[in-house]
């Protein structure tokens, strides 16, 4: 089964609201935290892809196998 992730669930949560309502003050910090850590979770993933292309282009299968392992910690 996918899980989605708990921040996109928040994130979700809180652009529904705001499409009703103005967010609260708490809301609205919540809602940047959440993008925040969004954005630090899509550059995490994309510089693992980069390095596990680079650790197949240069079969270093130690290092593509560590890049797997970090891969899989963030699905």
């Amino acid at each position: 089964m996918i899980q989605m992730w708990v921040v996109h669930q928040r994130l979700a949560e809180l652009w529904l609201i705001k499409k009703k309502r103005s967010l609260t003050k708490d809301e609205q910090t919540e809602f940047v935290q959440c993008l925040d850590a969004n954005a630090n979770r899509a550059w995490k993933l994309a510089r693992l892809e980069n390095q596990y292309l680079l650790a197949s282009m240069t079969q270093d299968k130690e290092w593509h196998h560590h890049i797997s392992s970090e891969l899989n910690k963030l699905s």
